[in-house]
């Protein structure tokens, strides 16, 4: 599976205990990353800022109380932070929120997404005299608008000077003195919601609209690409900060990342992962012959509704074929791929007597570096399954992704060397279907009562390799992390 970066969440509450909402905001993003979590919180004078390894739920009571300050100081705007890194950087330096000073005063940002180019933006710090603690982008980001800072008349002057040097991708929410700050780069990767706390005056800022629901939140609107909002005063203000270059929401939003519950260009994720089901058969069906012969099964969590799908439009019966162990979280989250496909037996149990000497069709969300895949088809077969059928909701992933998914190398893509037919092989599949880029869109657009969503609205560089701006040449490593 492939790996993504980070949920971001902001509130802007006074009269509320923001650090605990934040606590539940962030809970919400777990899936997002669970590498590290943070929130920084502040009373208008000055930012309390806690950080951890681990899960959000590793969180203490004498952390939140320390978070929400005392009477006189009581904190009322506040930021958080999941964190997934891909290259070995899960050091107290990397976690976020991370907290930098200003002409105006201490700010802590967060983000979400990755930097094109992050070891020219250290080298430019570091011709300033401006060395970073850790060895994250998201840092050097902070640093970079600590700098413009000095020769700024605004804060929100310096965020723009600092952003107009940056290309990449980026949902960033800050907080500085008693404001609450969001910003989306100016191609609209990766999405950043606004949603109303209480009926008015109180406001939230989060990666996606689960996270508004947990809070009992309304969304209200989207940000678009290069606009900031800043919530003060129990009101918010957004404006253009940098122009518009496109709308190209990371399509892998629609097909895994996002919860099932959070809503994106007004599509329902669950409705629209089922209605990939229905796409997947129509493009890669099955021969069925006697229907009693076959059952239908996803991989918790992406593919089951897609599951579901495959069986109404196949007319095949869909069960569950596999118990997840809740405890375990995503595979991805592992860095090591060791420890990932350990981590697939543990998080996933085959219900053998729901597969025995039946015809499978397994729908999942895509296939990566294969390893996974190939486990878990094992696993199907050794429950006593006649025939193993690969349906997967995206088309085959070739090409590295630099815009906050950890897939370093094109190298380790098994689609960007293998056949389709040759990756059937290799995971031991019998037959093995991807949705295909038309039918991955017409999925997301088959709510007939809403308006279709163009196609360049999407990134979708994974699949074809076209980027939404001018890349470098494949590169190593970069001794930075490239991820926020």
């Amino acid at each position: 599976m492939p790996q993504e970066s980070c949920g971001v969440f902001g509130i802007h509450a006074p009269g509320e205990n923001v650090a605990r909402l934040t606590y539940f905001g962030i809970l919400a993003l777990q899936h997002r990353g669970q590498e590290s979590a943070g929130i920084a919180t502040s009373c208008g004078k000055q930012i309390r800022l806690e950080r951890q390894a681990g899960r959000v739920d590793r969180f203490t009571e004498n952390q939140l109380w320390r978070l929400t300050g005392d009477r006189d100081h009581s904190a009322f705007v506040a930021i958080g932070h999941t964190r997934y890194s891909n290259t070995g950087g899960n050091t107290k330096q990397n976690f976020q929120p991370i907290k930098v000073n200003s002409k105006f005063g201490e700010f802590a940002l967060a983000h979400n997404g990755n930097l094109l180019d992050p070891l020219s933006l250290k080298s430019k710090l570091s011709s300033l005299g401006i060395t970073p603690r850790g060895t994250s982008d998201s840092e050097l980001i902070a640093l970079l608008v600590s700098y413009y800072s000095r020769k700024s008349a605004t804060f929100q002057e310096a965020i723009k000077k600092a952003l107009s040097e940056i290309v990449g991708a980026y949902s960033l929410v800050i907080v500085v003195g008693r404001n609450l700050i969001g910003i989306r780069d100016p191609w609209g990767i990766r999405p950043l919601s606004v949603g109303i706390l209480n009926g008015g005056g109180q406001f939230i800022l989060a990666s996606e609209t689960c996270a508004l629901d947990a809070l009992g939140a309304q969304w209200d609107f989207d940000l678009q690409p290069g606009e900031i909002v800043t919530f003060s005063n129990g009101k918010y203000q957004v404006s253009q900060l940098l122009p518009k270059i496109s709308k190209r929401l990371c399509i892998f939003e629609f097909i895994y990342f996002a919860s099932p519950g959070s809503i994106l260009y007004d599509r329902l994720l669950q409705t629209a992962r089922r209605h990939m089901g229905e796409e997947l058969f129509r493009e890669h069906p099955v021969e069925i012959g006697n229907p009693h012969d076959w059952v239908v099964g996803g991989v918790p969590d992406t593919g089951t509704p897609a599951a579901k799908g495959y069986a109404e439009a196949s007319g095949l019966e869909v069960r569950d074929v596999f118990i997840k162990n809740r405890y375990v979280g995503r595979t991805f989250i592992q860095p090591d791929q060791h420890l990932r496909t350990i981590g697939v037996r543990a998080k996933l149990q085959v219900l053998p007597r729901e597969v025995l000497k039946k015809k499978v069709v397994v729908l999942e969300d895509s296939i990566v570096r294969g390893t996974t895949t190939k486990q878990t088809v094992r696993l199907i077969r050794e429950a006593g399954a006649l025939e193993v059928h690969v349906r997967i909701t995206s088309p085959p992933y070739r090409h590295r992704c630099l815009m906050g998914i950890d897939t370093q190398y094109s190298s380790e893509l098994i689609a960007s060397h293998k056949s389709i037919e040759e990756i059937a092989q290799e995971i031991g599949a019998d037959s093995l279907g991807y949705l295909s880029l038309p039918g991955v869109i017409s999925a997301i657009n088959k709510e007939k009562y809403l308006e279709a969503i163009p196609d360049e609205h999407f990134c979708p560089a994974c699949f074809t390799g076209e980027y939404p701006f001018e890349i470098p040449q494949e590169q190593g490593r970069c001794v930075l992390e490239t991820i926020g």
